[in-house]
């Protein structure tokens, strides 16, 4: 596993008013408009995204749509795979260390392959591929 992160995704209630936040009000460059059902934001070094917090929760599993006050937070790490088979050993990697598998890694809706670790402090971690990933030469996922 390399030390980077590629994506923070950040689950938001009201995603076009989030979007016009960043987007227009910050002024982080997207291609993104409303409606998406994503938005990826090109910052340096690392994306941030915004998604419907509860399709994110939904995501994880369907226990933390569930989740209580205190639970869930709406934010998770992503470190995006260069290969699918990458994507399975990251994961026995992190549980390994300790990490909790919550989603074993599996294809997923858009198109991909991943699933998602919690650390010990139950932050969630998406481990993903897809064929539409690319990095530059120092890893850096290109959107």
């Amino acid at each position: 596993m390399e030390s980077r992160i590629s994506i923070i995704t950040l689950g938001v209630k009201d995603f076009d008013l989030s979007l016009r936040f960043y987007r227009d009000g910050l002024g982080f460059p997207t291609t993104a408009k409303e409606g998406d059902a994503i938005a990826f934001f090109q910052t340096l070094g690392t994306r941030l995204a915004l998604y419907p917090l509860s399709r994110l929760a939904e995501d994880i599993s369907p226990d933390v749509k569930q989740a209580a006050p205190g639970g869930f937070g709406g934010i998770t790490l992503a470190y995006n795979a260069r290969t699918k088979e990458e994507v399975g050993q990251v994961l026995a990697l992190a549980e390994r260390a300790g990490a909790k598998i919550v989603k074993p890694a599996h294809d997923t809706f858009w198109g991909g392959y991943g699933g998602y670790f919690s650390d010990l402090d139950g932050y969630y971690w998406e481990v993903a591929w897809g064929p539409m990933f690319s990095f530059d030469d120092r890893g850096a996922l290109i959107i």
